[in-house]
């Protein structure tokens, strides 16, 4: 477990970095295709309201990533059962090859729906690269759980509740809504960040976040953040 201040802090600025590549991924997708590639409430809300109405083959359209993003948290969990020492390495690598793949989907103008499972998968598997910052469990592609922590944690440090197997004195619940909020955040800029950059690079727009995969110091870690 990276139990130490260091290592939470390299574990912290990976996770926000990679929540921002979620959310430019999430917003490219949204954009060109009317979906979400990682927030499968949204895609559920918005399936159901369609079948609410009868209107099926959008219905089906606005469901279609979920399965793929299940796959995607299926194989990111084989991935580091397999290998936990270089479990980031690879599950990084991974999603920069989809997005590439992705990228040539764009180019070549492949179907819709097959960049929709591409890209769904993708980041099914990231979501399942960094799951901690220290003790707190983080998500990066769905961030509603991260600000529903964030929240407590203030109430609870206003309350001046202690935090319950905290490691070491800096872990507060202060500390820990900081690092909740930089990745909503984070996660706002990539979307922002994506939105800006679709209109300017078009079909090579993946290849900012999968440049970013591959020139990130992850990529290289072999100590892994601890797993649910």
């Amino acid at each position: 477990m990276w139990s130490s201040q260091n290592s939470a802090t390299v574990q912290w600025r990976g996770a926000a970095s990679l929540a921002l590549i979620s959310g430019y991924v999430d917003s490219y997708t949204l954009l060109k295709f009317g979906v979400f590639a990682s927030f499968m409430s949204g895609n559920t809300t918005t399936g159901g309201s369609l079948a609410g109405q009868s209107k099926l083959a959008a219905a089906g359209h606005s469901l279609l990533p979920i399965p793929f993003f299940l796959l995607g948290i299926f194989v990111g969990t084989l991935v580091g059962q397999a290998d936990q020492r270089r479990q980031l390495h690879r599950l990084l690598a991974l999603v920069a090859a989809l997005l590439a793949i992705g990228t040539v989907a764009a180019y070549w103008a492949w179907p819709g729906w097959l960049s929709i499972m591409i890209l769904s998968t993708a980041m099914g598997i990231l979501n399942t690269s960094i799951t901690h910052v220290g003790g707190q469990t983080v998500s990066l592609g769905f961030v509603t759980g991260d600000l529903n922590s964030l929240a407590q944690h203030v109430a609870l440090g206003i309350k001046g509740a202690p935090l319950p197997q905290a490691q070491g004195p800096r872990d507060t619940r202060w500390a820990r809504a900081t690092v909740l909020a930089s990745i909503w955040t984070a996660f706002l800029g990539g979307a922002i960040l994506g939105t800006a950059l679709v209109s300017r690079l078009a079909a090579w727009t993946l290849l900012v976040p999968c440049a970013m995969l591959l020139a990130s110091p992850l990529l290289g870690r072999a100590a892994q953040p601890p797993r649910d």
